[in-house]
């Protein structure tokens, strides 16, 4: 099974582009021959003085190449570069924080057992809902603010795994559930979107379980999740739900919290939450939510 883990050091902000390496490189070599160069000509000259090599076999010494004030700059920026600068510390430093983009593109009808000892099962992974209004299937919503989650997190200078980072899988509820468990995640954040038959309904819910391991934990995080969240978008506030019916909930032995952000069968609910400043104010209020529920 493929588990994908992000570091703090490697965000979004914090990548090193390809470019930027190389010209640090060239910028390093060019101070390195600058200062080798001249060693180099006085070597032969020692040489030649102790009789090592004749004269006639002592290669001649090569000039300091010029070096012009922009190459001056860029050297002195060169050296800057090659200092060790701390990093400054996130918010969340020192956490692990599990994020679960919801469905996949292509459900798995196949059933698996709703919650540890359970005789009822479930299919490993639904389709999902799609927007009413933009066409979009959920997969690709959660999904998207998923990875944007994902950079926030980082930013805050937490670990981070994901379920899975493309929609391309087969990777049923009650495995994501193992995951998060394996990695030992201080909280695990399930993304998905709502759907209803009333085109009225909106709003941002949380649904834990209703009983078992980290069940408190689970409940007093969605409560504060909830109201950063809300503050954040001006979306209602639906409550928090406790239930027992969802199976990555229920094999969860991490405090894990299903976010419902959205219902895609509200016409204009659906184009905010497809919307990229829309889902931008989500992530700032589940980064605020975690800051605020670990005190940080």
């Amino acid at each position: 099974m493929k588990h994908i883990i992000y570091s703090a050091g490697v965000g979004k902000n914090r990548a090193l582009r390809v470019g930027d390496f190389q010209r640090k490189v060239s910028l390093i070599l060019l101070i390195a021959l600058a200062l080798v160069l001249p060693c180099s000509a006085a070597l032969a000259e020692q040489i030649e003085i102790v009789g090592a090599v004749t004269s006639a076999q002592a290669p001649a010494a090569q000039p300091t190449p010029a070096i012009s004030e922009a190459d001056e700059v860029d050297m002195a920026m060169a050296r800057a570069s090659l200092k060790s600068e701390p990093m400054p510390q996130g918010r969340l430093e020192g956490l692990i924080i599990g994020i679960d983009p919801g469905h996949q593109a292509h459900a798995n009808s196949d059933k698996e057992p709703i919650a540890p000892g359970s005789s009822e099962k479930k299919a490993k992974v639904a389709s999902g809902t799609s927007g009413v209004s933009t066409g979009i299937p959920e997969y690709e919503t959660d999904l998207e603010i998923a990875l944007k989650l994902r950079d926030a997190l980082l930013d805050e200078g937490c670990t981070v795994y994901m379920t899975h980072d493309t929609a391309d899988v087969d990777i049923s509820n009650l495995e994501r559930a193992e995951m998060m468990n394996e990695y030992g995640c201080d909280i695990v954040l399930r993304l998905h979107c709502d759907g209803s038959t009333d085109r009225s309904a909106n709003g941002i819910g949380m649904f834990v379980r209703k009983t078992g391991e980290k069940q408190e934990e689970s409940e007093a995080a969605a409560q504060v999740l909830l109201e950063k969240m809300s503050e954040a978008t001006g979306a209602k506030a639906r409550g928090v739900f406790l239930r027992d019916t969802y199976t990555m909930n229920n094999w969860s032995v991490v405090p894990c919290i299903l976010v419902e952000m959205g219902y895609m069968s509200n016409p204009d609910e659906d184009e905010k939450l497809n919307d990229p400043d829309y889902q931008s104010l989500l992530v700032d209020g589940m980064v605020e939510g975690l800051c605020a529920y670990f005190e940080r």
